[in-house]
């Protein structure tokens, strides 16, 4: 008996909540739109024609296209570069790249040399150098550090001629 008086008592509570809250949701009235949200409708705009690939042939007189026609990219320039220019930049970056090469020799003969390799030069001693208390790989990483300038040099001049206008195919 007491099992069936507490189920009967929380049918009861349920039922009386439920209806509770039904009775608040239906008596409560409508938001309201605010004046400052709602425009008259005497001064309702146009609404903006949205273009598409469909009926873009159909538009009459000129098309706005998006955006700031001040940073829009330039054409290329027809004026010729300067040969004399070209023939500096050249000889900048030859040069340049002679010495990538010299270095990237010097770190051939040090790994070889670290290895317990022979030199690659011809006799394998160099009269005209001095001898080094360095570590091995001390001397790389300083070679290497050399190297990476002299790349960062290199495209610091294709980075130049090419706002110049010069094609980096006339600098090769």
């Amino acid at each position: 008996m007491p099992r069936s008086l507490s189920y009967a008592i929380v049918l009861t509570l349920f039922a009386t909540f439920s209806a509770a809250a039904q009775s608040q949701e239906s008596s409560a009235p409508p938001p309201q739109a605010s004046s400052q949200d709602a425009t008259p409708p005497a001064e309702a705009k146009k609404p903006k024609k949205v273009w598409t690939n469909e009926n873009v042939s159909s538009a009459t007189g000129t098309v706005s296209v998006v955006g700031d026609p001040k940073n829009q990219p330039k054409p290329p320039s027809s004026k010729p570069t300067n040969a004399q220019y070209v023939a500096s930049v050249r000889k900048q970056l030859e040069k340049l790249q002679g010495q990538i090469a010299d270095i990237d020799k010097q770190l051939v003969d040090l790994k070889k040399f670290s290895e317990g390799e022979p030199s690659t030069s011809a006799s394998g001693v160099k009269l005209n150098k001095r001898y080094e208390r360095e570590p091995i790989e001390v001397q790389m990483r300083a070679l290497q550090a050399q190297k990476k300038d002299l790349e960062s040099k290199v495209d610091a001049l294709f980075d130049e001629a090419r706002k110049k206008g010069v094609e980096s195919s006339q600098l090769r």
